[in-house]
């Protein structure tokens, strides 16, 4: 059984709802070590002073910002503790918005607000209530030492607490060169723009999070099974051949990729690109095509010039 973050209460107006904060995501990233590669022995990481190269003990190391390059200012315990908020233990709503009006960007990690015994009353109220209305709660929460931006949001049964970032945590757009201006400055066709939404009605469909895996956790997964169940677990394995996928797109094909795509989707299930693969698999017949030609040209060749050493011989 999963341990919760704290305990505490979710405040909103003056209604108080006992809740316990738990982790809503799962790590399923594989661990990995690092070892010796001449005796397989792990690598042991040791904090060393840079000057005298000693190991420093835990004990006496300090934190500290570098504001000039070799210029530190030193922060101790107590500095960090006085400016860490003093509330622990309370999701304090500030306001409720509209939940279209917060970017996508701004979410970054979710957690579950359980309600204590005998609370449910005031958790399905808030819960429902911001259902029916469209709205998530704005607050502002404290995990371990930091104090961070939040949004309450209701999913199914359960009230979510969505870590947000601060603005000053995105990248603007405009810091980077960007398409921008009318289509026509890019020469798109308006039958262009009518095949690419036609292709992508053609591939819609429902959003089921539980079709997609992490396949190359999957595949390192089957990897490490096989080399466990190898001579001491170091046995190199065959590595499958890979799929193909560098097939490119040019401006030039952008009408009949499209067309493609949109005939395939009218044989094949909209969830398989059958498109892609198209594509890809016809790029390599081309060139092997060509390649066969002068293979031809070589064996008649070869052919000639025997039938002449031959000919040769008998006279």
């Amino acid at each position: 059984m999963a341990r919760p973050i704290w305990t505490g209460t979710l405040s909103f107006g003056l209604l108080n709802v006992p809740v316990s904060l738990m982790s809503g995501e799962r790590k399923v990233d594989l661990q990995f070590r690092m070892l010796d590669s001449r005796d397989r022995k792990p690598i042991r990481f040791e904090r060393v002073n840079a000057d005298t190269g000693e190991e420093v003990p835990w004990k006496d190391i300090v934190k500290a910002y570098e504001y000039d390059k070799g210029s530190y200012v030193v922060l101790e315990e107590s500095d960090i503790k006085s400016a860490a908020p003093e509330s622990h233990e309370t999701v304090e709503v500030e306001s409720f918005v509209d939940a279209g009006q917060i970017d996508p960007r701004y979410y970054e990690k979710p957690y579950l607000l359980v309600p204590a015994k005998k609370a449910e009353k005031g958790y399905v109220l808030l819960r429902e209530t911001l259902r029916s209305t469209g709205k998530v709660g704005i607050a502002r929460v404290v995990v371990r030492t930091r104090e961070y931006l939040c949004a309450v949001m209701p999913h199914d049964d359960a009230l979510v607490l969505m870590i947000l970032r601060y603005p000053q945590e995105l990248v603007d757009p405009e810091d980077y060169k960007l398409p921008s201006g009318s289509l026509s400055e890019y020469r798109i066709s308006s039958k262009e723009t009518a095949m690419a939404e036609q292709l992508i009605k053609s591939m819609a469909g429902e959003w089921k999070p539980d079709d997609y895996h992490d396949e190359f956790r999957e595949r390192l997964q089957t990897l490490l099974t096989k080399r466990i169940k190898s001579k001491g677990g170091t046995t190199k394995v065959e590595d499958e051949p890979a799929t193909p996928h560098d097939a490119t797109t040019n401006v030039v094909d952008f009408m009949s990729l499209l067309q493609k795509s949109l005939d395939a989707k009218k044989r094949t299930p909209a969830k398989k690109s059958a498109a892609v693969s198209k594509v890809v698999k016809k790029a390599p017949a081309k060139k092997a095509a060509k390649t066969a030609k002068p293979t031809t040209k070589a064996s008649k060749a070869t052919k000639k010039a025997t039938k002449r050493s031959t000919t040769r011989k008998a006279g």
